[in-house]
């Protein structure tokens, strides 16, 4: 199983660079105060579609052969991947075709649809979403892009803290949250190559605490029933993911949703900025003091903003 360098990621990043946002990097002396932290925010609440999935998406339908990608590209997603393909697909004049289960958000269905992509509904299953994905492969040919478990999708996403790194220097730590390893995987990769002795700290919710198990075991433990707010996160590590966070990455830790929720109204109200729940995860780790940032140049990446705001009253009872 091929694993990418550092040399794919700037290949990546040249690729994908005329399509992404470089996004900028906040820092907010409210919190930092609060916190006794020194926090610079890679925004990526601010990237294209929402979220640092596009800089995956692009990479992977980007070097798709022509051949290939006549015939379009697949996924099944409930969230940001499918509207990081579908835009990814547009850019490149091709068809993207997405799966997605009943009950996934209207603002992600909107966001889907009006990037083009042809969206087939199934049930909110993983067995459903897997067969009804393989029907359309077998009836269009169309390339899977698998959410994270990719070569270029990994490389894609460790381009986000290479900006951060190239932007504002050296770092102590670099925190992302971890759901099927992709932005982890990448960061991973990109500040280990740039930066070999900084910390790279991975933060989950304790609801859905199975990149956590995995790393303390030494072998993937799947996400059954997992209970959280920060729905970007309920995935299984991929197996080539999961290769790289156990060579490369330092510490995962686990938080609770209460300091979730008090990350993200942290954020809203002192930054201004919108962010998801699964973006707070890292900033509630060191709210939760699991990350000793004291005294240390912390570099977090704000993995994305879109939040379903019908379901504000919920974040914030």
């Amino acid at each position: 199983m091929y694993i990418p360098a550092f040399s794919n990621i700037s290949r990546a990043h040249k690729i994908i660079e005329q399509y992404i946002h470089r996004t900028p990097v906040l820092s907010s002396s409210a919190i930092n105060n609060l916190l006794d932290a020194d926090i610079f925010f890679k925004c990526e609440n601010f990237q294209k579609v929402g979220a640092f999935k596009f800089r995956g998406a692009t990479n992977a339908v980007m070097n798709l052969t022509e051949e290939a990608a006549r015939k379009g590209v697949a996924t099944h997603s409930s969230g940001n991947h499918a509207a990081a393909l579908a835009l990814a697909a547009l850019n490149r004049g091709i068809k993207a075709y997405v799966v997605m289960p009943e009950n996934a958000p209207e603002i992600k269905r909107k966001a889907v649809a009006g990037y083009g992509a042809e969206i087939t509904y199934c049930e909110p299953t993983l067995k459903a979403r897997e067969e009804t994905l393989a029907g359309i492969i077998e009836k269009t040919g169309a390339v899977e892009i698998h959410p994270y478990d990719n070569f270029d999708v990994i490389s894609g996403q460790g381009t986000a803290v290479k900006e951060l790194i190239e932007d504002f220097g050296s770092f102590d730590n670099i925190l992302c949250p971890v759901g099927g390893g992709g932005l982890l995987a990448g960061t991973s990769i990109s500040a280990k190559a740039l930066l070999p002795d900084v910390k790279v700290i991975a933060c989950e919710p304790i609801g859905a605490d199975d990149a956590y198990r995995s790393f303390m075991t030494g072998e993937i433990i799947a996400s059954v029933n997992p209970k959280t707010i920060a729905d970007g996160l309920l995935t299984s590590l991929g197996k080539r993911n999961f290769l790289v966070i156990k060579d490369k990455t330092d510490e995962i830790v686990t938080v609770s949703e209460a300091s979730i929720m008090m990350a993200m109204r942290m954020i809203w109200e002192r930054m201004k900025i919108i962010i998801e729940p699964s973006a707070a995860v890292p900033l509630a780790a060191i709210v939760e003091q699991k990350v000793n940032v004291a005294g240390k140049k912390t570099g977090i990446i704000l993995s994305g903003g879109n939040v379903d705001l019908n379901k504000i009253t919920n974040y914030f009872k």
